[in-house]
């Protein structure tokens, strides 16, 4: 699909999604619960449906409500499961322990680039208790049975490991730490998840560079769990009301969030008033998700913006550092990267063009941002990668005044 923009200004008001990454977290801890959970979601995407019918694999049964899921908890496992995590590295890397405590064999595959995303570390965490994998990479089968201990991982690669970890440890029942070594990469999405442990009656300790799961009887139903608002998705309205001659207010986000990318706020703010020709740097390391979104929105200021601690960026949906500096040169920007930066020289302005998605929903949405600010039509090709997180965005964007024309 082929999304056409006419540059018009983005004025009113807009409620973020209920965010993704909680969703996935909630519903399988509903999933393991002692009684049913209604989840409270008010919107749904590609990656979380990915993980609801994993979960319906496994033996849960979710059924679409008017209020978001009712999830009744797994009774029973087939023998022998098939999981299809489709594009989403969040369903992969807390399908593939989650699925190992069930003591079945279980086969998982992936679609897209979601084969080539890293998960050894993972494997080699779940073969050292008690699973055995035929490979350490997509497609795999799983077999054995997860078994609770002690567990050491990088916090370097991913914190898609530790929180797969936490979600599948306590359904053992036993105690359990997972010691993290090296620099903790995105620890508010650790957080988030140790969050949603608590509201399904977990205990842990989070000291230092541990984390202790305490023996229990599994997870405990609220009976009724709410998503809270995206910030990571909210963060497209955010910056939209960044660029000159928009007026955009986003609800539906609560400040006292764990979530980490809420930074976006406060970031947009210092790009907004920002000093002429001024060099800031930012540290991208636990919000790498807002980089496309902020990188576009640096262009509309005079100055050099570095986003650096971002090599991680490279094992996305896309190679995001190169994405998102393809994305700014394609609409008349400057950009260039390292390994482990991106830099922006922004002139106040973009012109316009033609941009590939690189099938990366967060190039899609970042790209219709810039747009309103550009002098000239924008064309994003590979538009459709949008429904992996926000499947409603261009319908949403357009109240906003948004001039988009969509091609199949």
């Amino acid at each position: 699909m082929e999304a056409v923009i006419t540059p018009s200004p983005l004025i009113g008001n807009i409620d973020a999604p209920a965010s993704k990454s909680v969703a996935h977290r909630a519903l399988i801890c509903a999933a393991f619960a002692d009684k049913p959970t209604k989840v409270r979601c008010s919107t749904t995407s590609v990656d979380i449906e990915a993980t609801a019918q994993c979960l319906r694999e496994l033996g849960a049964k979710i059924s679409k409500t008017e209020y978001g899921f009712l999830v009744e908890p797994i009774t029973r496992t087939a023998e022998s499961v098939t999981l299809n995590c489709h594009e989403s590295g969040s369903t992969l890397r807390f399908m593939l322990p989650v699925a190992a405590t069930s003591g079945k064999v279980i086969s998982l595959y992936g679609e897209g680039k979601l084969p080539q995303r890293p998960i050894t570390q993972l494997c080699s965490a779940l073969t050292e208790h008690g699973v055995s994998l035929s490979a350490d990479s997509l497609p795999l089968t799983l077999e054995g049975k997860l078994t609770a201990g002690t567990y050491e991982i990088s916090g370097e690669v991913s914190s898609q490991f530790i929180s797969g970890l936490l979600l599948a440890l306590p359904v053992t029942h036993a105690e359990s730490t997972v010691t993290i070594t090296g620099q903790i990469q995105s620890k508010p999405y650790i957080d988030m998840t140790l969050d949603v442990l608590k509201s399904f009656g977990i205990k842990t300790d989070f000291t230092g560079n541990t984390i202790k799961i305490y023996a229990s009887d599994g997870y405990i139903s609220p009976e009724n769990y709410s998503v809270e608002g995206d910030w990571s998705n909210g963060a497209f309205f955010i910056c939209a009301n960044a660029i000159s001659g928009n007026n955009v207010k986003c609800s539906n986000l609560t400040s006292s969030s764990v979530q980490g990318d809420k930074a976006v706020a406060e970031i947009a703010k210092m790009l907004t008033d920002a000093d002429e020709n001024e060099h800031i740097r930012i540290d991208v390391g636990d919000i790498p998700d807002l980089v496309p979104v902020l990188a576009v929105t640096s262009c509309f200021r005079k100055g050099t913006t570095q986003f650096y601690n971002a090599a991680r960026l490279k094992i996305k949906e896309s190679d995001r550092l190169l994405s998102t500096s393809e994305m700014i040169k394609n609409l008349g920007g400057k950009a260039e990267t390292t390994d482990d930066s991106l830099t922006v020289y922004g002139s106040g302005t973009l012109r316009g063009g033609t941009v590939d998605s690189f099938n990366d929903h967060r190039i899609v949405m970042s790209t219709a941002v810039a747009a309103s600010g550009c002098k000239n039509e924008v064309t994003i090709t590979n538009a459709q990668a949008v429904n992996k997180s926000f499947p409603t965005f261009f319908e949403e964007i357009s109240k906003l005044g948004a001039k988009i024309q969509t091609l199949e």
